[in-house]
């Protein structure tokens, strides 16, 4: 980075700061600082949900997939497209809700005080994780850029450059609340969106470069020699031969197991449309910022693609697909000395505060409402409370930052984090819907949930350690290795040296008798295979190993000899060989031998299993997609028995409920007292557009608007697919 870049990035802090302390004269009370006064528009709505709903993990996480897997890769953050058409509908629930915490509606819902201490807890654990990967994202990003590899004390940079954000976020997020965090939000989007097409042209313009010998430098030109360096198999969106595969079946489970999860992420209730005038600004607001997303999602795509026809030859990348962004952002911009490598840096810092700051804030609300408010002093005055958010939300950043810090595992936080929402998303469902639902059955599924999901997969490996060496639980999936020709491209040339050049500056790390050691292993590993040795033109033999994958272990098993040593590899034997009429041959092995499980058990692989389904031969999506009944359904089918089997809650809190969730709100904050008022007065004379009248499903009627909206979301995400689709063959 030059001077130019130092002094981009430090206008950008700055400018942040100064919007903290402007915003900081407008709180007086928890409304103004949770909500911003309920009083944002679709403009500030818009960017809020896009700036909350971009993380800065997910750009590199789309560099690393693509530039791995190919386009198909691009699902690894695109999973999220088809959750979109649903925000059309629950918008209004948060803003139906009036409410300034989630915690506060399952307080009002179950008529459970220490419902909400609980909701509480896991925004927390949540937001701690959640954050984290985004600390440890913007480290494996500004690596390359600063060109440094320490900080401060001669520790690594990360240990420098996380607490300088954290300062940052809480600076101006702890200072000026839920106004601040918009503003910073929609300025803050903008960078996201110039994040997201900034390297694309530049990076053209560079491959049209190559060709300008021969009188072209178009951007045309640069798409066309795109598609001449990379194999067409890495442009295919679903699957391909060298590209990995997304079946069909492994998108859909995701995008389900994200619809039920993510209504249940604390931030929704701000975001999600808690914090607009009216349910027409909380709709339009949560669906119009999150197509934002999806459209700079294929802007990430897209570069990761420019980036692997210009940089196949990366040792660096080939060492750490993290690094693909901060990689292509120095060598494209930086020779411009325009100052946008500091600008890129900035928008990626964006990406990641403009989700720090409203998850602080929420979280901070949670403590204050459900946690201070509700058993330590009620009668605290405003002032008191937001100070108290303020010294919360301090807290969360700080937190989240230090397990960035400790860990410093981008996936392991991640899937952490996604997993956790399953505790609260059956109850949160069912409860909107469905009358019958009571306190008693939610706390036996949290608890079933917390018990099953989370607590004995640990704890029963733990008490019985022999399981660990059971060869029924040590069950593999089969190995596939799949080989076929095609003619080698310059990324393949490029690849083979970069991979080899890593492998030499690995081994020159380490002393001979060093590279049995664990930490030597691992970096091995993080190579990944060699790619084949390969000259341009010449046919090249690509062979895709799968499978080997352990069923009931979450962290895989290790070959171990008769006396429990761990093996260099396991042993194999041949089950079957075949060829496809694409003349791809595929062979089929077997792992046999003592294998020992590590990590977790999977419980609800267990099931399977004691239904007599073999999944050994099951591929490693089909394994994810049965990964879905056990979390998605059970928890539903606990929490609809335990209401059956337990006491009903107070039928007059919840006429309340109902009559308020099924009563438009009016931006005029008056009139929707009033109609509040209303509808508690007479609660039956909301339930007239019930689809089931006299019985405890709680569904109405859609009106037109509920439908055109949906409608359209659902034609927006095809219309989104088929883009990415002609942008990528550009060129073909």
């Amino acid at each position: 980075m030059q001077a130019i870049d130092y002094i981009v990035l430090v206008s950008y802090f700055a400018i942040m700061i100064a919007i903290g302390l402007w915003a900081m004269r407008r709180v007086s009370d928890q409304e103004d600082y949770f909500m911003g006064g309920r009083g944002f528009g679709k403009l500030l709505q818009t960017f809020a949900a896009f700036g909350a709903g971009t993380g800065a993990h997910e750009p590199v996480q789309v560099g690393r997939t693509v530039w791995t897997s190919g386009l198909s890769g691009v699902w690894s953050a695109l999973m999220w497209l088809f959750v979109t058409p649903i925000y059309w509908i629950t918008a209004v629930w948060y803003r139906r809700m009036r409410h300034l915490t989630l915690g506060d509606w399952f307080v009002e819902r179950y008529q459970s005080k220490t419902m909400g201490v609980a909701y509480t807890l896991f925004a927390i654990v949540f937001y701690m994780f959640y954050l984290s990967t985004m600390f440890s994202a913007i480290a494996k990003f500004a690596v390359p850029l600063i060109g440094v590899e320490t900080g401060l004390f001669g520790y690594e940079l990360r240990y420098t450059l996380i607490p300088l954000i954290a300062g940052v976020v809480i600076v101006y997020g702890v200072l000026g609340g839920l106004t601040a965090a918009y503003w910073t939000d929609l300025i803050q989007g903008l960078f996201i969106i110039m994040l997201s097409v900034l390297l694309i042209p530049y990076g053209l313009w560079q491959l049209a470069e190559r060709l300008a010998d021969e009188g072209s430098d178009t951007l045309m030109d640069g798409f066309r020699l795109m598609h001449e360096r990379v194999s067409p198999d890495y442009f295919n969106l679903f699957s391909g031969p060298s590209s990995g595969e997304f079946p069909i079946q492994y998108i859909i489970s995701l995008s389900l197991l994200g619809m039920v999860g993510i209504v249940v992420q604390p931030h929704f209730i701000a975001t999600g449309g808690g914090s607009a005038k009216s349910e027409d600004e909380a709709r339009i607001g949560l669906v119009v910022g999150n197509f934002l997303k999806r459209l700079c999602t294929v802007g990430w795509a897209l570069t990761a693609l420019i980036a692997l026809a210009l940089f196949a030859g990366s040792t660096e990348i080939a060492a750490d697909p993290d690094r693909v962004w901060g990689v292509a952002a120095r060598e494209i911009l930086g020779p411009l000395n325009l100052g946008l490598v500091g600008l890129m840096l900035a928008c990626l810092l964006a990406a990641m505060m403009s989700s720090a700051d409203t998850y602080m804030i929420v979280t901070s609300a949670l403590v204050v409402r459900n946690v201070y408010a509700a058993y330590i002093d009620p009668n605290a005055t405003e002032k008191q409370y937001v100070f108290l958010g303020r010294l919360t939300g301090l807290l969360i950043i700080v937190g989240a930052a230090a397990v960035s810090l400790t860990y410093a595992d981008v996936f392991g936080q991640f899937k952490m984090a996604m997993e956790l929402p399953i505790l609260f998303a059956a109850p949160f469902w069912v409860g909107m819907y469905w009358r019958r639902a009571n306190r008693t059955a939610v706390w036996g599924t949290i608890l079933f949930s917390l018990l099953f999901f989370f607590v004995l997969p640990v704890v029963v490996p733990a008490l019985r350690p022999e399981l660990r060496e059971d060869p029924t639980l040590a069950t593999t999936t089969e190995v596939v290795t799949k080989s076929f020709e095609r003619p080698a491209t310059e990324s393949d040339v490029a690849r083979y040296d970069a991979w080899q050049n890593a492998l030499r500056e690995l081994e020159s790390r380490f002393e001979p008798d060093e590279r049995e050691s664990d930490r030597y292993q691992l970096l091995l590993k993080s190579l990944g295979a060699s790619p084949p040795q390969a000259t341009l033109g010449e046919p090249i033999v690509i062979t895709l190993k799968s499978g080997g994958a352990s069923i009931f272990w979450r962290d895989g098993v290790i070959p171990v000899d008769e006396s429990g040593e761990p093996l260099a590899a396991p042993q194999t034997e041949f089950v079957s060989e075949e060829s496809d009429e694409d003349g791809m041959t595929i062979r089929t092995e077997r792992i046999v031998g003592a294998q020992r499980g590590k990590g977790s058990l999977n419980l609800d692989f267990l099931l399977y299993s004691l239904a007599g389904f073999d999944l050994s031969t099951a591929s490693k999506a089909t394994l994810e997609t049965l990964r879905l009944p056990a979390r998605l359904l059970t928890p539903f089918l606990v929490l609809i028995v335990l209401s059956y089997l337990t006491r009903r809650d107070d039928e007059a809190t919840l006429d309340r409920y109902f009559a308020k969730m099924n009563t438009p709100v009016r931006a005029d904050p008056t009139a929707d007292r009033e109609a509040l008022e209303t509808a508690y007065a007479d609660p039956n004379a909301t339930a007239k557009r019930k689809l089931f009248p006299g019985s405890d499903l709680e569904f109405v009627w859609p009106t037109s608007k509920d439908v055109i909206g949906f409608v359209l979301s659902c034609i927006a995400c095809f219309v989104i697919i088929s883009f990415l689709t002609w942008l990528a063959g550009i060129g073909a």
